[in-house]
């Protein structure tokens, strides 16, 4: 349904083309919840969404316009083209006062460009995703760093690691964390939760949790390198469940696995409904985060907010996330981290100590705030310019006042 974006409204323009269409993510949250919440915090704005036909946005609303004319999304080439020409020209013509975009600034830029940057992989040199996406990402940040005029980024760490590399964007840059929606992750169990689990997935709780991709840099290996070190006992009673997609690295680890002789004790859920995540949270024993970089970590903010403790790599984000409030360790020591696998099933003291003290830490991650927040600098970014601009049409001279000093001359 074609939905028309009211007049005489601020508009502001989205790209989600950087999402794959059939697989949700973080950022399809991001998205969806930043324009959900902005709609009720700032009504006057409207908004115009580009999105692959196949993208599933699922806000109607007079104030949101979806434009899916850009196709062929899945290739990389068109993709790229669309985001860095075709859709700067379509927002500049449909009357858009700035366009968000997440990693990049277009090539072709007709608007004011407030960039989210939410992963600084790259800069490591250790991200082990191809030299070409290496570059590309490197390049896009360094420009983008440069030429937009707000960074939004999720984490006081993240902020660190971008003003130390690029000193020049400290007053253009903008804090602001994740958001949760708590009505969905919380720690009560709905009636028939654990019974679904086992229907669908057959698994019963106390199993361990991961919730991510298996990129290199994820360190899944190191976690079921450790994981494979515990007991037969305790791995029988406690399997593993791996839940997210493999982007190319999957067959690695399923490989790993057998190599290990875990094959009995490890569970390969993959890509799951969203319905399903909450409940895997609640039932589990714990959630095991091993990645050495992220900017933020949302599946450790959504275990947090369930009530699940979690064992994390101990890196500065995984501090500031967590609060402290969970199990951090060098997963390079791999007997420290088969140590505390069996001390969080044996010790129910610590799983709840990290349970009450993790569920209070996530209260901090609200998609109001995000909204709130990265809203409020949008919109000064925007009134300023347009006070800037106003002030600079008043002080031109018009045309007659012109042509009289020129006759007087």
């Amino acid at each position: 349904m074609r939905v028309d974006v009211r007049e005489n409204a601020m508009i502001l323009a989205l790209s989600t083309l950087c999402e794959n269409p059939r697989r949700k993510t973080g950022l399809t949250t991001l998205f969806h919840e930043l324009v959900q919440h902005s709609l009720i915090l700032h009504p006057e704005v409207s908004w115009i969404v580009f999105a692959d036909p196949q993208y599933e946005w699922t806000i109607e609303h007079p104030n949101v316009r979806v434009i899916r004319s850009f196709r062929n999304n899945h290739s990389l080439p068109r993709r790229l083209f669309a985001d860095h020409v075709l859709v700067p020209l379509t927002a500049k013509r449909m009357k858009a006062s700035a366009l968000l975009t997440v990693g990049f600034v277009p090539l072709l830029k007709t608007l004011p460009t407030p960039m989210h940057l939410n992963v600084l992989t790259h800069l490591s040199g250790n991200d082990k995703l191809g030299p070409w996406r290496t570059f590309y990402r490197k390049w896009m940040m360094d420009r983008g760093l440069r030429r937009a005029e707000l960074v939004i980024t999720n984490s006081l760490w993240a902020a660190d690691q971008i003003t130390k590399y690029a000193p020049w964007s400290r007053a253009r840059l903008v804090v602001s964390y994740e958001g949760l929606d708590h009505s969905v992750f919380h720690p009560q169990q709905s009636e028939g939760e654990q019974e679904g689990l086992q229907r669908e997935f057959g698994i019963s709780p106390g199993y361990f949790l991961w919730v991510s991709n298996f990129y290199p840099y994820k360190q899944a290996d190191l976690l079921l390198k450790a994981y494979a070190r515990c007991s037969p006992e305790m791995r029988k009673n406690h399997p593993m469940v791996m839940v997210g997609g493999s982007f190319g690295h999957g067959e690695t680890i399923r490989k790993l696995v057998m190599e290990l002789g875990i094959q009995d004790d490890v569970k390969f859920l993959g890509w799951i409904a969203d319905q399903w995540l909450a409940p895997l949270y609640r039932s589990a024993i714990a959630h095991c985060f091993a990645s050495r970089e992220e900017t933020f970590g949302r599946s450790v903010s959504e275990a947090l907010a369930c009530g699940t403790p979690c064992v994390l790599n101990d890196i500065p984000i995984m501090r500031e996330v967590s609060g402290g409030q969970a199990l951090l360790l060098n997963f390079q020591d791999l007997s420290a981290v088969s140590e505390a696998l069996e001390d969080i099933v044996s010790n129910p003291e610590l799983r709840e100590r990290l349970r009450l003290g993790g569920f209070q830490e996530a209260a901090r991650f609200r998609f109001d705030t995000l909204a709130g927040e990265r809203m409020d600098a949008i919109l000064a970014l925007l009134n300023s310019e347009q006070t800037s601009k106003r002030r600079n049409l008043s002080a031109a001279p018009s045309e007659e006042a012109a042509a009289d000093t020129l006759n007087q001359r």
